[in-house]
């Protein structure tokens, strides 16, 4: 990897670095000892509901040596009841900050929900697939950086 590059890529580690809280237990919770496995959670819904999904930004990586591989920054807005659906993180790492509210996270190598409050931050990447739901009568808002594969969009959701 060239040095720029390389001081690029710490940059973006640092710049990332300043949005998580304060807090060391701000990292979002992990599937309790004893429930975690391979597929223990059914595949959940395959289709969004009740969520606003807005691209703040996304970056053109193929310059920097990550031929067809885009950076890209969401916003989501999950209503009460709202679903993100049923998706695949094994070609598109992401890391999420929950900003407001609380959402439960369904994933495939976890047997129990998993809840994430404001300021929990979740890595999200090799063989996981899940789904969210918010389950309060609030909204919940969802900060999403994520490396997309050479074929999807910046503006494809989920």
């Amino acid at each position: 990897m060239c040095s720029m590059l390389r001081a690029h890529l710490v940059g973006l580690a640092f710049a990332g670095l300043a949005l998580l809280p304060a807090s060391p237990g701000a990292f979002a919770a992990d599937c309790p000892a004893g429930k975690v496995g391979t597929d223990v959670t059914k595949p959940g819904p395959t289709a969004p509901s009740g969520v606003t999904d807005t691209v703040i930004s996304s970056v053109d990586l193929s310059s920097m040596g990550f031929a067809g591989r885009k950076m890209r920054m969401r916003k989501l807005t999950i209503e009460p009841g709202g679903v993100v659906p049923w998706h695949s993180h094994a070609a598109r790492p992401a890391n999420i900050y929950v900003i407001s509210g609380s959402i439960t996270e369904y994933r495939s190598s976890c047997a129990v929900p998993i809840e994430h409050s404001a300021g929990d931050v979740t890595a999200e990447f090799g063989p996981l697939a899940h789904w969210w739901k918010n389950n309060t009568k609030r909204p919940t808002v969802l900060i999403s950086a994520d490396i997309l594969p050479p074929d999807m969009s910046p503006d494809e959701s989920m």
